[in-house]
Parts: structure tokens; C-alpha cells; sequence
């Protein structure tokens, strides 16, 4: 008997092995860093082709200390929403470009919001640690509800939003975000 449940196991063992190499195989972007995929039923995305040029949804979340901020709370600014998690290998390499961003931008009305997929408790301690420059917001099922109003119809991290401080939504970016690309954005809206 304890032969055929070591040949059982590693015919199981094999068949898992293979079915990864064939996976890898047939997909070989899958190595490369891609953006994390969030899973959460509910309120539909509008496709952030759609929603460029409508005005900015409204939302109230938490800040890591437990205070509500709100969208109008940067009315006459420059935001760009970034969506992330602390388990999102892309967003947190991106988020020491982000911080310098702020730094660099916060005299053109240019403010930087990080909108964390995360407990309060680890992005606080997450964040502490990063010493960003910017605020950052976290929830759960309210953060994945507010960038599926944003347009990240596909439920992945990092999402990025930049409106403009009429509060109008210019663009949109899946991803991780490319410095050149996002100050070529930044200075098209005239700050």
C-alpha cells in the first residue's frame, strides 16, 4: 500500500511541475512584473477610456490615522491618485519616484495621493518607514469600489489617475508608472 501512495504522490508531484513549465512556457511574460490582479464583486468599472475628460468621482476614505478625507478636499490642485498595496511588488517600487514627484511638483498645485489596498494599521507602519511626502488613504472594499469609479475596470494594481484642478480627469495609467511619461502628462496640463 505505501507503494502506491508514494507513486501517486509523485506522479502528483510531476503533474503539478509539468503543468507549471507548460504555463511558463506558453506564457513567457508571466515572469515579468505585472501589475496585481484585486478581486472584489460589486459595483461595476467604467473603462478608463470613458471616463477621461468627465469629472472626478466624489469619495470619502481614511487616512492612516483614521481622519475622512474627501475628493473636494483637493479642489483647485492637481491630483494624481495612486492606487496601490503594500503587496504590490510595482506599486512599491514606484512610490520613492512618487514621493520626490510631490516634493519636486507641490508649488504647481500638484498634489499626490496614495489610495492603499491595505489594513490601516500595516499601511501606517508600511508608510512610516518610507517617509513619503504625501498622504495616503486605505480601506478595502470602499478602495477597490473607488478605482473601479476611476476606471480601473480590470481590478489591478498600480492604478493611477491624474485630474486636472478644474477636477477633471485627464488620464489614466495600469501599471507601473514611467517618470517621463507622467511629467510629460503633468506639465500638459499647464502647472
Amino acid at each position: 500500500m505505501k507503494g502506491k501512495a508514494f507513486t501517486f504522490a509523485l506522479i502528483a508531484i510531476l503533474a503539478a511541475a509539468g503543468g507549471f513549465l507548460a504555463a511558463m512556457l506558453l506564457n513567457p511574460g508571466a515572469s515579468e512584473p505585472q501589475p496585481e490582479r484585486l478581486a472584489v464583486s460589486g459595483e461595476s468599472a467604467r473603462p478608463a477610456a470613458e471616463i477621461i475628460g468627465s469629472r472626478r468621482p466624489d469619495f470619502s476614505l481614511r487616512d492612516t490615522d483614521g481622519n475622512v478625507v474627501s475628493a473636494s478636499d483637493f479642489d483647485g490642485q492637481v491630483l494624481l491618485l495612486n492606487f496601490w498595496a503594500s503587496w504590490c511588488k510595482p506599486c512599491v517600487e514606484e512610490m520613492p519616484m512618487l514621493s520626490l514627484l510631490q516634493q519636486e511638483h507641490a508649488s504647481r498645485k500638484l498634489q499626490v495621493l496614495g489610495i492603499a489596498l491595505d489594513d490601516a494599521e500595516r499601511a501606517k507602519e508600511f508608510t512610516s518607514n518610507l517617509a513619503l511626502a504625501y498622504p495616503v488613504l486605505v480601506g478595502q472594499v470602499d478602495v477597490v469600489l473607488t478605482g473601479r469609479r476611476y476606471g480601473n475596470s480590470s481590478g489591478m494594481l498600480p492604478f493611477s489617475v491624474l485630474v486636472d484642478a478644474a477636477g477633471i480627469i485627464q488620464w489614466t495609467h495600469l501599471g507601473s508608472l514611467n517618470r517621463a511619461d507622467l511629467e510629460r502628462e503633468i506639465n500638459r496640463l499647464g502647472i
